[in-house]
């Protein structure tokens, strides 16, 4: 028998957090380890639950879905944080990518196209949801200057929310040269924060090779 999903669901929303848990039980391959209502109890509990996918509500009363997701990561690197949203702007899924999430669902989608995100992730891919990848389409022609292919490259690794330090040891370079590159990026791109790096990434095709589906 093949092994089995675990994925732990962290909503505030007990409706919602219901219908997922009973569309998701009746999927074979997958076993829902918990449900929990804000992000604190999801890093209190992620060690103990071991999920292979947690689905991770963006808003929530006190502690939220983007520094949980970024603290989850860091007791547990190889789960993958969904995030489920009613919010389709743009600057909500860049910088959600960002902060380590490995995909984003809206709260609109069927049910159905949970399961598909789940299995998506799962195989290594980022996911956003069609209302997700409409949000996130280019708005105007790019008339930058074009990034060299090492810049690409490490605006690559950085959209995927790694530090200097981890591009640098991953491309066998120093610290100080990926901090000049992303500097450099950075001026040519117009592009001040992370968050709008990933979102260059992402209109521009960038995380397409990453299994993005846009």
């Amino acid at each position: 028998m093949t092994e089995r999903t675990r994925v732990l669901i962290v909503d505030d929303h007990p409706m919602v957090v219901e219908g997922i848990r009973a569309i998701l039980e009746t999927y074979d391959d997958i076993f829902v380890v918990g449900t929990l209502c804000n992000g604190q109890e999801a890093i209190d509990r992620v060690a103990q639950l071991a999920p292979d996918v947690v689905l991770l509500d963006l808003n929530m009363p006190g502690l939220g879905g983007l520094p949980a997701t970024e603290m989850i990561l860091e007791t547990r690197p190889g789960t993958r944080v969904l995030i489920l949203s009613m919010h389709d702007n743009a600057e909500y899924i860049a910088t959600a990518l960002s902060h380590g999430a490995a995909g984003y669902v809206l709260k609109d989608v069927p049910t159905e196209e949970i399961k598909q995100a789940i299995d998506a992730v799962m195989a290594g891919e980022t996911y956003l949801c069609t209302g997700a990848q409409v949000a996130m389409r280019p708005r105007i022609i790019d008339d930058r200057e074009p990034l060299t292919s090492r810049e690409q490259t490490i605006l690559l690794q950085l959209a995927q929310g790694k530090s200097n330090k981890q591009v640098a040891a991953e491309l066998g370079i120093s610290v100080r040269t990926v901090e000049t590159h992303r500097k450099n990026i950075k001026r040519k791109l117009g592009i001040s924060s992370t968050a709008g790096l990933t979102r260059y990434a992402l209109e521009h095709g960038v995380l397409q090779g990453t299994g993005a589906r846009l």
